[in-house]
């Protein structure tokens, strides 16, 4: 009896059939690439997608090997992979596969995963493998990467570029942001006029004008550390000029960016097809360079030169566009240092104009001055000091600090001194001086006059406009060896006497200039030979690394230790205070006490009377020949004798002569009358009126102040130094009619 059919068989043919049209749509219908390959590794179909890539029909891949449509290193890969796929049974996935197809120009990149095929018997039959064209995603995320990188260059670039105001250190700064994450070698190079303080930093406009290499940067193992000009290499530091017809030259002229040996120019430069004659400046190791001109507010100041080794991606216009944005915020900045760098300089020029000459001289005092400026970086500051003659062999010492920096700082400092030394000439008296000054200091922060409100009763927004200063003020006087000081809210001074520790002065310290409202008191001190008064400003003692009071105990120190010289006594106690911070200005002014001896000073008391003339002109002839001054007799009674007959005409009470020899040799005649004299020129008729004249004509200065118990009117004779010729009498007295 035969076998009746098995009623699974229709069914599973049905279900094969149906797997069948499932395959074949998925292959035929597929936007991917699928491909079938045997044990051989010989493809048996692929589909229409993948066999549209290359041009020909499905049936014509067949037995084929990916060595028929790949490059032979990439059929290579793909055989390699899939032989391990067959011989293990692992898959791989997104393998990249990049080739050229018949249809399209350019390189094409696929993704390709391979996985095995099992027969019904359970051993392999083939492999599959799954094709995905992903050329135009990965150029995508090659863009977003570049955009990254670009970014992340810009964002390092905005945190490092311009933290200083100094111009190699901004080119320095700018290097080290670009070398290596934008190329191997950079160099920068800057017009020398713009360095040099020229007001015009482009010099010339062919971009043959001399320029300085600033900085520079290599990243390349062995090869150069600068790049070259011409034949030659530039140091860091070396002044050269670019030829006319090089593209750096024609950077500076026309502010545009020139590449050299970029991707696909073979030397041609793509702004005019010409051929690129720096080209063969590249050196062995350098396979492209951007020449990237530095301009900032419509002004060229330099050049930067970018640099990629061989083996490194040349230049394209992606970089050209990165590399303009990186230069243009580097030159911004290197502006801004350098007119910061000019106004720096005007202010310190100004402020040291401002400061006394070298080491000042001073009757009965030895002076040792020193000025150390704040570092390069810091504004300018309001320190001064200042040493001032007065009449009768007087000093003024004055030492002061203008509250604030910069050049407004540095004006207000020169403002104050200019009116210190108007005030001093006046001889006023040291706390007189400070109230004067302090009303100046008002007017300054207000121009209009108004004087309604104080300063320390204005509005925060208000005190930024307001002139505040410290000041001490101290006048000695070389023939009683005292000293009279002020102080307006200034550090107290310090004395050492011989064999004694150094001694802060118990001055009152009174409130600073610019404040106002408040008196100033001031102090005498007696000074003996040898003494040691000491001025400085804050600088000096105050640190952020230690307390003030630290500061004024190591300064009290270093003088109380400094048995030397004056000027070696100056240059110790700046050495041991370690004044190179920088972060203020430092002023130190030191005065070492040399009265006057007894015998350099003739002192006498004469009567209301008219024989006083007489002997007033007898004493002068005495003591000027017992000094040896026998050259200025006739001169200097001549000129006594109008003083004490202007005592006796106008003034009241007993006359005073004082005779004072120093570096020069000073008369003084003091009466008890408050009215000063005034010169003026007498007519040819006037029988009188001609005495100033004549003092004026023949001493070196003359002049009055008034005392607290009537005035003194005095006069300068320079002592012969036996080559000059003293005045001449009969010249003077004839010039008067």
């Amino acid at each position: 009896m035969a076998e009746l059919p098995s009623p699974r068989g229709p069914e599973r043919d049905r279900e094969r059939d149906a797997s069948l049209a499932a395959f074949e749509a998925i292959f035929g219908q597929s936007p991917m690439g699928l491909f079938l390959a045997d044990t051989e590794l010989r493809l048996i179909r692929v589909n229409e997608r993948f066999a549209h890539v290359y041009g020909k029909p499905a049936e014509d891949y067949q037995s084929r090997t990916p060595h028929d449509f790949l490059p032979r290193v990439e059929a290579d890969r793909l055989t390699a992979a899939l032989r391990q796929v067959l011989d293990s049974g692992d898959p791989v996935v997104d393998m990249q596969v990049v080739g050229t197809t018949p249809g399209s120009p350019g390189r094409r990149r696929w993704s390709i995963s391979l996985y095995r095929l099992t027969g019904t018997d359970g051993h392999p039959a083939g492999v599959a493998g799954v094709a995905t064209d992903v050329t135009t995603r990965q150029r995508a995320e090659r863009e977003a990467a570049h955009t990254r990188r670009d970014l992340a260059l810009l964002n390092e670039a905005g945190a490092r570029i311009g933290n200083s105001l100094d111009l190699e250190t901004t080119a320095r700064q700018l290097l080290d942001v670009a070398v290596p994450h934008f190329c191997d070698l950079a160099a920068v190079d800057l017009y020398q006029a713009l360095l040099t303080g020229d007001e015009d930093p482009v010099g010339s406009s062919d971009g043959s004008a001399e320029v300085r290499r600033v900085a520079g940067a290599s990243a390349v193992s062995g090869g150069p550390d600068s790049l070259g000009v011409g034949d030659g290499s530039v140091s860091v530091g070396a002044v050269h000029r670019f030829p006319f017809t090089s593209p750096a030259a024609k950077a500076l002229r026309t502010a545009q960016i020139q590449i050299l040996g970029a991707s696909g120019t073979n030397g041609v430069s793509e702004d005019t097809g010409e051929l690129d004659q720096d080209r063969v400046e590249l050196t062995a190791v350098v396979q492209s360079t951007l020449v990237v001109p530095m301009v900032a507010r419509d002004t060229v100041l330099g050049l930067v030169h970018f640099s990629r080794a061989k083996g490194s991606e040349p230049f394209g216009e992606r970089d050209r566009a990165l590399a303009g944005e990186l230069v243009a915020r580097a030159a911004v900045c290197i502006d801004n240092a350098r007119l910061y760098r000019r106004e720096h300089e005007r202010a310190l020029l100004l402020q040291r104009s401002l400061l006394p000459p070298g080491n000042p001289e001073a009757a009965g005092l030895d002076i040792a001055c020193r000025y150390l400026p704040g570092n390069a970086a810091a504004e300018v500051g309001g320190d001064w000091f200042d040493v001032i003659e007065l009449p009768g062999h007087r000093t003024a010492l004055v030492v002061g600090d203008v509250m604030g920096r910069g050049l407004r700082a540095a004006v207000a400092m020169g403002e104050l001194r200019t009116a210190v030394r108007t005030l001093a000439l006046l001889d006023l008296e040291p706390a007189e001086v400070l109230t004067q000054l302090d009303e100046i200091a008002r007017g300054l922060s207000d121009p209009s006059g108004g004087r309604s409100r104080r300063a320390k009763d204005r509005d925060t927004e208000d005190l930024a406009e307001v002139y505040l200063a410290t000041c001490v003020y101290a006048v000695y006087d070389a023939v009683t060896r005292r000293c009279t000081i002020a102080n307006a809210g200034h550090l107290p001074p310090v004395v050492v006497q011989p064999g004694d520790p150094a001694m802060m002065l118990d001055v009152p310290p009174g409130m600073p200039l610019g404040v106002g409202g408040e008196p100033f008191e001031e102090v005498d001190v007696e000074l003996p030979d040898g003494g040691l008064l000491a001025l400085y400003t804050d600088g000096l003692v105050e640190s952020r690394h230690h307390a003030l009071d630290e500061g004024l105990e190591a300064f009290r120190n270093a003088l109380s230790s400094a048995a030397l010289p004056l000027e070696d006594a100056c240059d110790h106690v700046l050495t041991s205070l370690d004044t190179h911070h920088g972060e203020d200005d430092v002023a130190l002014l030191m005065a070492q006490v040399q009265g006057l001896p007894d015998d350099a000073v003739g002192d006498w008391t004469l009567p209301p009377q008219g024989q006083s003339v007489a002997q007033a002109r007898e004493l002068t002839r005495d003591r000027l020949e017992a000094w040896g001054l026998g050259e200025l007799v006739d001169t200097t009674e001549l000129l006594v004798s109008e003083l004490v007959t202007n005592a006796l005409r106008h003034g009241k009470g007993d006359i005073r002569l004082r005779l004072l020899l120093d570096r020069t040799l000073v008369c003084e005649v003091w009466d008890s009358d408050l009215v000063q004299p005034r010169r003026r020129r007498a007519r040819d008729t006037d029988e009188g009126g001609r005495g100033l004249q004549l003092v004026s004509l023949l001493s070196e200065s003359w002049g009055s102040r008034r005392t607290p118990r009537g005035k003194t009117v005095w006069f300068e004779l320079g002592l012969p130094d036996g080559e000059s010729r003293g005045p001449d009498l009969a010249e003077a007295l004839l010039s008067m009619y």
